[in-house]
C-alpha cells in the first residue's frame, strides 16, 4: 500500500473543512508561545564607506581632482591586500556651490563659486585586524567626507542556526511550564514561524580619525544574531 503524506498546512485544511450546511467541528485546544534565542560570534568582515570630495571652479577641474585623489585611495586599498571584488563605487555626485547676497529689493542674487564632486567607495575588509590601518591610509590620501564601518560576518548561517535552536528550546520550555500549570499535556506541534534579527551596524565617522596619529584604534567586538520563534502546540 502506498501512503501519501500531505503538507501540514494542507492536512490541517482538510481536517477542518468549511462546507456549507455542515456542522462546524470544534477547533482542538491549542497553545501559542514565543521563544527567543541569541548566539554571538566575532565579525570576520568590515565594510567601510569612504568618500572623497574635491572642489574647483569648474565641474571638469573638480572631477579631475577627485579622480586623482580616489585613484590614490583605490591603489592604497589594493596595496593593502584588498581584492577588486571587494571594491565598489557606491556613487558619484557633482554639486554646484553658490554664494547668496541680498539685494536692496529684498531678493537674493546667486553667484556660482565652485563645483563639488564627491566619490564614494565601498570597501570590504576581510582581515578585520587591518581595518584601522586601512582607514588611516584612506584618510591620509584624501578621504574627507562622512564614511563609516559596519562589522559583519561573511557567512553567519551556523551562528543563526545556533540561535534558532535556542529559540525553539526556549519556546518548548515555556509551553511545558504553561501546560503543567494548567493541568494539561502538550500534543504535537502544529506550526512554527521564526524571524531573524541581524546585528545593527556600528557606524564610525571617518573624519574622526587623525592620520598623523598612526593606525586608528578599532575594536570589532562581537555580533549578536537573534531569532524569535512562535510555536503552536496542540493540547491533549
Amino acid at each position: 500500500m502506498t501512503r501519501h503524506l500531505l503538507p501540514l498546512a494542507l492536512a490541517a485544511a482538510i481536517a477542518f473543512p468549511a462546507m456549507a450546511g455542515a456542522t462546524d467541528l470544534p477547533t482542538p485546544p491549542r497553545i501559542i508561545v514565543s521563544g527567543e534565542g541569541e548566539a554571538t560570534v566575532a565579525p570576520d568582515l568590515a565594510v567601510l564607506t569612504l568618500s572623497v570630495m574635491r572642489e574647483a571652479k569648474t565641474a571638469r577641474a573638480a572631477l579631475d581632482a577627485n579622480n586623482d585623489a580616489m585613484a590614490a585611495v583605490i591603489a592604497a586599498m589594493k596595496a593593502a591586500g584588498i581584492k577588486d571584488r571587494d571594491l565598489q563605487t557606491a556613487g558619484i555626485q557633482i554639486t554646484p556651490r553658490y554664494n547668496y547676497t541680498n539685494k536692496p529689493d529684498g531678493s537674493q542674487e546667486a553667484e556660482l563659486v565652485a563645483y563639488q564632486v564627491t566619490n564614494t567607495l565601498s570597501v570590504r575588509v576581510r582581515d578585520v585586524d587591518k581595518t584601522g590601518e586601512i582607514l588611516d591610509k584612506a584618510v591620509s590620501l584624501g578621504v574627507n567626507q562622512g564614511g563609516g564601518i559596519a562589522f559583519t560576518n561573511d557567512n553567519p548561517a551556523a551562528t543563526v542556526t545556533e540561535a534558532r535552536k535556542k529559540a525553539v528550546a526556549d519556546a518548548m520550555a515555556k509551553a511545558r511550564t504553561l501546560a503543567e500549570a494548567a493541568g494539561v499535556s502538550l500534543g504535537r506541534v502544529l506550526e512554527i514561524t521564526d524571524q531573524n534579527i541581524r546585528p545593527a551596524p556600528m557606524p564610525i565617522n571617518a573624519k574622526a580619525f587623525d592620520a598623523a596619529a598612526g593606525a586608528a584604534p578599532v575594536q570589532a567586538g562581537e555580533n549578536a544574531y537573534n531569532v524569535q520563534v512562535t510555536v503552536t502546540f496542540e493540547l491533549k
